[in-house]
């Protein structure tokens, strides 16, 4: 069989790729001179000393096999901007083989590395879902020590990690062809098979930063991202050629991947000398902290990797560079008439902007602007209308994800353009405004000047965060509706491989999301920032977590979401993810027959919300929570307690009804079976 070549134009994610035969035969200097050409980083010495240890024991425990197997090094993970050290197509098995040169234990951190690797594959690599992974970790100085080689049952035709040294290797391969039968794997075909990656958002960040391209970390059959990149883009150019202006709306469900198409037009330009410069911006305080933070530290370590040295300050400074908090962004405006150096600016979760009421109260008494009276999408549009040749503003719209006070929604963003920037060019997805009358009005207004340009590209309709469900957020949505109906049917098909749990016990929910997890994917527990009576089980939304911290640390480090001690709330976690979560349900939201009762807690006791504003703001609240999962969720209703009048049972448990109702399964897996069912 003739092995892989690359057609033309077609990339190739390995560094060194042959069969057996060809490898146990070639020199040591010779595939460390193919893997040093093929490198995309700086070659040092101490990498060809690690690639020459790696090479010989591959080559010393791989003869057994000569005839029949094919192996690939360096083959490239651009979800997660990392390289796998070998991959071994042998058989019926694929296996991922890291290399630890040096150590004499198996850390952690370093298991977990390996399974993040094989667990990359299985979900997202099409050829790898129903071929046997085997992940295997080796220390090159550790002692020798028993091998187990076991199926993991959660997850079909993937191993437990095995952990080998330099001379159990053999063994610990054999073992896996023992375990289970199946089918040979056509090493030509898997090595083509497509790639379809759906990273959390900070793994998005990292790796459009280090210049891949958003089709490398994208599914493109699930959702158009490159399209609607390349549609933004070509705006951009248009704009910046005839010296026009021009603002783009973005639309999409939740987790459909609108940041991303968002820090894909904002990486595009990452120095102030570039012609197109870009600034990605968002009022998420949490979101900004959390990929500064990541992205700062992801810099660092490439750096490293390359043999060179970049301090964590002037990493951070340059991060800054092109992602800013839209209030820092508002407030240099306000010191500065001058434009801005971005001539492009990317505004998340633009729905989330303030309404003219809310921008002049707080101006008034946090910066002294006494006579300031706009609302703070048209403030933020006039800087960009001080450029006296062109500029783009490019605003990213969640639907029915209001979650405060003052928050003025898509509306106020037209109504802003209407009133004040007439000569703007407004392009915009069929989809925007259904549903709102006011939106739809404003749109009618634009189109008569002629200004309105509406592309389909422009709206996302997938959503990709719960990357083994698309259907997911319309359950969700359904259920929040108190669509019983609607979300009983979606309910099999939305959950056939995303687990939807509820339970009433606190410490079943914290064993089932560590069971589920695994290398490491992050789990946590998420509640209503309303959700003030779940003290009693050791959960205090008042008490603040600090977001880098809780999304980013390790399982080691007590302030992380792992130790699922800390609960963060709906401000924290939009616009970000998790992998596991347990949704705690309190109180505030009750299950009332054919609508759902709101509540405050004010003092010593629950008070009824009225206004309908807020109303919708602890609904989005929920909505938000229900929708931060990748891979499953749990949901605790709590039992309540009949000797305390802020946590009467009745307030849980027609929640709890409800849910089962709908059919979500209990932990031991029952579905609600009622007399008419």
């Amino acid at each position: 069989m003739d092995f892989v070549k690359n057609s033309p134009g077609s990339y190739r994610r390995f560094g060194y790729g042959q069969p057996l035969s060809v490898f146990l035969t070639t020199e040591t200097n010779a595939v460390i001179g193919e893997l040093t050409q093929r490198s995309s980083f700086d070659v040092d010495q101490t990498q060809v000393a690690a690639w020459r240890v790696s090479i010989d024991c591959l080559r010393r425990c791989l003869a057994p096999w000569a005839s029949e197997g094919h192996l690939f090094l360096e083959f490239e993970v651009p979800r997660l901007g990392r390289r796998i050290d070998a991959v071994l197509v042998l058989r019926h098995v694929v296996f991922v083989i890291e290399f630890k040169v040096g150590a004499k234990t198996f850390l952690a951190q370093d298991i977990d590395q390996v399974v993040d690797y094989a667990l990359d594959l299985k979900h997202f690599h099409e050829a790898s879902h129903d071929v046997l992974v085997a992940p295997i970790l080796i220390a090159t100085e550790a002692r020798a020590g028993a091998i187990e080689a076991a199926v993991d049952a959660a997850i079909p035709k993937l191993l437990f990690p095995m952990c080998c040294t330099r001379d159990t290797l053999e063994m610990g391969i054999g073992f896996a062809l023992l375990l289970v039968d199946g089918d040979p794997v056509d090493a030509n075909a898997w090595v083509r098979g497509r790639y379809k990656p759906t990273p959390t958002i900070v793994e998005a960040a990292m790796a459009l930063y280090a210049r891949h391209d958003v089709a490398d970390i994208s599914r493109s059959e699930a959702a158009n991202l490159g399209q609607t990149s390349g549609f933004i883009n070509r705006v951009i150019s248009q704009a910046r050629d005839q010296g026009r202006k021009a603002i783009c709306f973005v639309t999409g469900v939740p987790g459909a991947g609108k940041t991303l198409v968002g820090l894909d037009v904002a990486t595009q330009s990452t120095s102030a000398e570039a012609e197109l410069h870009a600034v990605y911006l968002s009022g998420n305080g949490p979101l900004v902290q959390v990929l500064q933070e990541a992205l700062s530290r992801d810099r660092v370590r490439r750096e490293r990797e390359q043999g060179l040295t970049l301090g964590i300050g002037e990493a951070r400074r340059q991060v800054r560079s092109f992602i800013q908090s839209v209030h820092h962004f508002r407030d240099d405006g306000l010191a500065d008439e001058v434009p801005p150096i971005d001539h492009v600016a990317i505004f998340d979760e633009a729905q989330r902007a303030w309404n003219r009421e809310q921008t002049a109260s707080f101006m008034r008494r946090k910066r002294g602007q006494l006579e300031f009276d706009i609302s703070e999408p048209e403030f933020l549009i006039s800087c960009l209308e001080r450029h006296p040749d062109w500029a783009v503003v490019v605003c990213l719209v969640g639907t029915g994800q209001e979650i405060n006070t003052g928050e003025a929604g898509i509306a106020e963003w037209l109504s802003s353009v209407e009133r004040s920037f007439p000569e703007w060019d407004v392009y915009v997805s069929p989809e925007l405004g259904q549903g709102d009358e006011t939106v739809s009005r404003l749109k009618a207004q634009v189109r008569a000047r002629k200004k309105l340009h509406e592309a389909p590209a422009l709206h996302l309709a997938t959503s990709v965060r719960s990357f083994r469900s698309e259907r997911y957020s319309e359950f969700v949505n359904r259920l929040l509706d108190l669509d019983v109906g609607g979300a009983s049917a979606l309910l099999d098909e939305a959950t056939a491989r995303f687990p939807l749990r509820v339970t009433r016990d606190f410490a079943a929910a914290r064993r089932w999301l560590r069971a589920r997890a695994r290398g490491s994917e992050r789990y946590g527990i998420v509640a209503s920032s309303a959700a003030q009576r779940l003290k009693p089980h050791a959960i205090d939304v008042r008490v603040k977590i600090d977001p880098v911290h809780w999304f980013l640390a390790g399982k080691n480090d007590t302030r992380s979401s792992y130790y699922l001690e800390d609960v963060a709330t709906e401000f924290q976690v939009q616009g970000l993810e998790l992998d596991w979560t347990c949704v705690v349900w309190d109180a505030d939201l009750r299950h009332a027959g054919d609508e759902w009762a709101h509540h405050s807690f004010k003092g010593t006791r629950w008070e009824r919300i009225r206004k309908d504003e807020r109303q919708s703001y602890l609904l989005n609240a929920y909505r938000v929570l229900l929708t931060r999962a990748r891979q499953g969720t749990i949901i605790v209703v709590p039992p309540g307690d009949a000797t305390d009048p802020t946590r009467l049972p009745a307030f849980y448990d027609p929640v709890y009804e409800y849910l089962r109702a709908v059919g979500v399964e209990t932990l031991d897996g029952s579905r609600f079976e009622s007399e008419n069912a």
